[in-house]
């Protein structure tokens, strides 16, 4: 075996081996493109989804600035060339594609494109995209394509495993979706069952202190006081069940925009300072997003309600391929092993479930007089 084909093969196999990684179709698409790119050493590199409108439901891209992108504007319909590989079964290698017939021009923030090389993502007789490579980054023979013949055949194969990795994504989030709408049916079920519960005990404590208040005042306080306990234990009940649930936003927006939006709100809502900082973060897998949301959310919580602290931060930084999340405040602190044997968590057992449920890790720093940091680190995908 030649060097080079060595070198292709191994190639092909570490693109294979990222694709394989991943379980949600936004990151499976970026994990194709990036790998089309680097594999086939081109400068530009595209994925289009197509939806049933005559556009692209996705279209991610590799090569292009955050800024270029922005400037482009909205995302590519389905016309010209983009479109006939929605409708070919076919590589096609182009030395220009300017000079195609096909070619109906592009924004002007869209960088020059010259040879191009494209195919279908296809699974039986379904497309499920098209995979766009432009300006191959070597000499050019003179009128030609810079993209060869092997360079078709690596895109076929990465191609190929690339309808798969699709397939098994879609799966997995057409799953997830289902498991999802039957928690939050189950969580109706629980919710209304001990709120409703909940809400009847503190509806008939408040009749009886009613009733005492004129000839017994001292019960009519006691019962008073339950009337107090029994509104925050509803209250318990509620947040407790609406925290299960995942936010629209976080798949919309990811993380950190979710994050700068939840604190902004907080800090409106609380007399305390409420802050946050973010730095070169990268788009982590769902699973842990959700996981840091959810310890945030916790963590913000105590912070605001228990510790009368002036100033909470909370910042999300990237180490490495995965993110570390910290959450600290100036207020009152306390002593974490005597929290644990007093049996009062402040969530902290549930915060280490879900940190530790994703891979990742988390740590208390707290000392009463002194403030609390809570920090957790996932690995990333």
């Amino acid at each position: 075996m030649s060097q080079g084909h060595r070198s292709g093969l191994n190639a092909v196999s570490s693109a294979l081996l990222a694709m394989s990684r991943q379980l949600e179709v936004r990151d499976v698409l970026k994990t194709i493109v990036a790998s089309a790119r680097e594999l086939l050493d081109a400068e530009y590199a595209a994925l289009g989804v197509p939806d049933d409108h005559g556009g692209f439901a996705q279209f991610v891209v590799d090569g292009v600035s955050e800024e270029q992108w922005r400037a482009i504007g909205p995302l590519p319909r389905q016309h010209g060339i983009l479109a006939s590989m929605l409708h070919r079964a076919e590589p096609e290698r182009l030395a220009d594609v300017r000079e195609d017939p096909r070619f109906e021009g592009w924004p002007s923030a869209h960088p020059d494109m010259s040879d191009f090389l494209g195919l279908p993502i296809r699974s039986g007789d379904e497309t499920l995209g098209a995979l766009f490579l432009a300006n191959k980054k070597c000499p050019k023979p003179q009128g030609g394509c810079g993209f060869t013949a092997e360079d078709e055949e690596l895109l076929t194969i990465l191609a190929q495993h690339a309808a798969i990795a699709l397939t098994n994504a879609r799966l997995y989030e057409r799953s997830r979706e289902l498991t999802i709408a039957e928690e939050r049916s189950r969580l109706a079920h629980e919710l209304h069952d001990a709120v409703s519960q909940k809400l009847f005990s503190l509806r008939l404590t408040a009749q009886a202190a009613a009733a005492l208040v004129d000839r017994d005042p001292s019960r009519a306080k006691g019962e008073l006081q339950q009337v107090a306990v029994l509104a925050a234990e509803a209250a318990d009940e509620l947040r407790s069940a609406v925290v299960e649930l995942r936010p629209a936003a976080l798949d919309e927006d990811g993380l950190v925009a979710t994050l700068r939006t939840h604190t902004q709100v907080l800090d409106r809502a609380h007399s305390a300072e409420v802050t946050f900082e973010s730095c070169a973060v990268r788009a982590l897998p769902a699973a842990q997003e959700e996981a840091m949301l959810r310890v945030a959310q916790e963590a913000l919580h105590n912070a605001l309600r228990h510790s009368g602290a002036e100033r909470v931060g909370v910042t999300l930084v990237r180490r490495g391929a995965g993110a570390v999340l910290r959450v600290t405040d100036d207020g009152g602190g306390f002593d974490p092993r005597r929290i644990r044997r007093e049996g009062r968590h402040l969530g902290l057992v549930s915060m280490r479930d879900r940190a530790g449920g994703v891979g990742g890790r988390l740590t208390v720093e707290s000392e009463p007089g002194k403030g609390t940091t809570i920090e957790m680190e996932v690995p990333g995908g």
